[in-house]
């Protein structure tokens, strides 16, 4: 699992026992980070999830790393819901490789 840094800051907060990289904050290139990473091939899901309502100061980051997920097709959840449908289609994967 890799996050920006205050998100996975506060995953690492809530789940101590995730194993999470932490890249920079978002809009101090934490963002582009995870955009090379899908350019390089090591991303394989992205959950990325933002207040539709609330001006970010870093859209413009935002919306290169939304559009280089969907030009390496990335499976990308914006909402709970496809999180969650992600998780579990990447639990049932993992369950049988196993």
């Amino acid at each position: 699992m890799v996050a920006t840094g205050t998100t996975g800051g506060k995953i690492k907060q809530a789940c101590p026992e995730l194993n999470v990289t932490l890249m920079k904050s978002g809009p101090l290139g934490g963002d582009q980070q995870i955009g090379a990473m899908i350019a390089e091939g090591a991303i394989i899901g992205l959950i990325f999830f933002m207040d539709p309502l609330t001006p970010m100061p870093h859209d413009v980051d935002v919306k290169a790393l939304l559009r280089l997920a969907v030009v390496y097709d990335v499976a990308t959840a914006l909402n709970r819901a496809t999180a969650e449908l992600l998780l579990a289609n990447a639990t049932l994967a993992e369950m049988a490789h196993d």
